[in-house]
């Protein structure tokens, strides 16, 4: 499960970035075509915090919507797979522009 090493650099991430104080809050962005799946994420958030001073921090996930623009006709259009055609003229070759995020956007700290 490649979501348990994720979680562990997403924590390791936040620790760094928290100067010793304590988490009490954490926001991720994922990609729809990220790849990971959240709710594994969210599993192995709690075995990754214990002990930290992430531990009973509340996780929340935004989950980003892939987009992406067609080369033959310059439409951007959501999609759903990294094969998807152009919804407006049937191209294929999109250029995702959104969708696979995976970061830490916010942290609260006490």
């Amino acid at each position: 499960m490649h979501e348990m090493s994720i979680t562990q650099s997403m924590v390791e991430i936040c620790l760094a970035n928290a100067s010793g104080r304590r988490v009490t809050d954490v926001v991720l962005e994922i990609g729809e075509l990220s790849g990971v799946v959240p709710d594994s994420i969210e599993f192995c958030f709690e075995a990754c915090t214990k002990g930290t001073l992430l531990e009973g921090a509340k996780l929340t996930m935004e989950i980003v919507p892939a987009l992406a623009r067609c080369g033959s006709c310059g439409r951007e259009a959501p999609v759903k797979t990294h094969f998807d055609p152009c919804p407006h003229c049937g191209g294929f070759g999109l250029a995702l522009l959104k969708g696979e995020e995976l970061r830490v956007k916010e942290l609260e700290l006490l």
